[in-house]
């Protein structure tokens, strides 16, 4: 635990007016804010949540603030019982929120950060809380682009961490990404607030430590925090820029179906410049194949050279197949890369595929399969049978119970049994994991 003799600075606090100003680019809130605040312990995630619980009560609102034991240290749950001390006392509203399952093996940081999103999400979307708040700061945003830089990533990588970041049921917030962290140090300190301090912040093992420890050297030689940082928001516009370009561009030569396969226009996808193109395309595969990112530069690099000639048979990447269909291109689901069929029980919200999501009322007689439709025949109505083309048949969603098929509703097929539509009937939609025009990088 850090005292204040300890972690004296000359570093100015930051005070309740500039983190008004530092919020304003977030607006419009609704009526009486409920923020959610992740808070580990440390210097950072303390200063945001005692900034964040001023501004909440000014606009008469509220500030949760959400701890997470992944259980990867022996410490971590006293960790969590000291947060919530200290929160007792300033009346802020706290949560532990436990991390269950095995010591993830790898690249414990990245499955630990993953985990934590997870954790951090779920508990907005059960509480309809709009906005995550977390304490990122100027230097871990130069840390992310020399990380990234390390990796070998492009544009899109260097652009760092983004401001503000649309989640399904949440927006993450940022509103400390130009602070440095010695200011966030020092508001503690000018409130006689102490803090815990992390071990593995320090432990060569990580490669965010290795650069802390490089910072002096690095600065030295022109690389400080505060340039990175500011690189990295050039960047980040230039990214923003491109994701407009892309959209638009996509308005213009995709067409998206809700029952998760997508017509390219192929001379058109191939008339802008070369970026835009490839982007569009990698996005058009991402949402398709439910996957998050793209596939690789080069995979999609080789298929759009591809599309500027005869594609034969087709290709496949990404999990989806890339089809040439009477001078339109057809991307759809690989069969061999669907998801196995799922049980999803009465009063249950589940997603199959990483595409389709389907909410089973709790009315429901019993639970429901939902999966691929594969080789079995189900009636198809007219309309289905020419919008639908037989290479997509094979993986649309059906659903399913013991007495067999019960519907497969892109094609029109209902048992008579089935109740689809109304606000406490079987819902399925389409629902990929990266829309195909998303809300774009934002830079504030």
């Amino acid at each position: 635990m850090a005292s204040q003799a300890a972690a004296a600075t000359p570093a100015r606090p930051v005070t309740a007016e500039e983190f008004f100003h530092l919020m304003a680019p977030f607006a419009p809130f609704e009526r009486a804010p409920h923020l959610a605040v992740a808070v580990s312990g440390g210097a950072d995630s303390l200063a945001l949540v005692l900034l964040a619980d001023t501004w909440a009560r000014a606009c008469g609102g509220v500030v949760t603030a959400l701890t997470v034991d992944h259980r990867l240290r022996p410490d971590a749950a006293a960790e969590a019982a000291q947060v919530g001390l200290w929160m007792e006392r300033y009346r802020i509203a706290h949560v532990t929120l436990v991390r269950i399952g095995p010591v993830p093996r790898g690249d414990i940081q990245a499955a630990a950060r993953l985990a934590r999103y997870q954790l951090l999400e779920a508990w907005c979307a059960a509480r309809g809380v709009l906005h995550l708040l977390t304490a990122h700061h100027r230097e871990d945003q130069a840390e992310t682009l020399l990380l990234r830089l390390a990796r070998g990533s492009g544009l899109d990588g260097l652009a760092g961490m983004a401001s503000v970041a649309e989640r399904s049921a949440c927006r993450v917030l940022r509103p400390l990404l130009g602070v440095a962290r010695a200011r966030l140090a020092a508001t503690l300190v000018a409130r006689g607030q102490e803090w815990l301090e992390d071990p593995s912040n320090d432990n060569p093992a990580f490669a965010r430590a290795r650069l802390r420890r490089a910072a002096s050297v690095l600065a030295g030689e022109g690389l400080s925090s505060e340039r990175l940082a500011a690189t990295a928001a050039r960047l980040a516009r230039a990214r923003a820029a491109l994701e407009v370009a892309v959209a638009r561009h996509l308005a213009q030569c995709a067409w998206l179906h809700p029952a998760g396969f997508a017509w390219l226009d192929g001379a058109r996808l191939a008339a802008a410049p070369q970026e835009v193109g490839l982007r569009a395309l990698g996005a058009v595969i991402a949402t398709v194949g439910g996957a998050a990112y793209p596939p690789r530069l080069t995979a999609i690099e080789r298929l759009y050279r591809a599309l500027a000639g005869p594609l034969g048979t087709g290709r496949t990447l990404g999990g989806c197949r890339i089809l040439p269909r009477r001078g339109r291109v057809l991307v759809c689901r690989e069969p061999a890369a669907a998801a196995p069929p799922l049980t999803v029980f009465p009063g249950e919200d589940a997603i199959w595929d990483d595409r389709f999501r389907l909410r089973l009322p709790a009315s429901a007689d019993g639970g429901r399969m939902l999966g691929p439709l594969g080789t079995r025949s189900a009636p198809v109505d007219a309309a289905a049978l020419r919008e639908i083309p037989a290479a997509v048949r094979p993986t649309l969603p059906a659903i399913s119970d013991r007495s067999g098929l019960v519907a497969v509703p892109h094609l029109g097929h209902f048992r008579p049994d089935a109740a689809f539509g109304g606000p406490n009937d079987t819902v399925l939609e389409f629902r990929p994991r990266r829309s195909l025009t998303p809300v774009g990088f934002r830079v504030v």
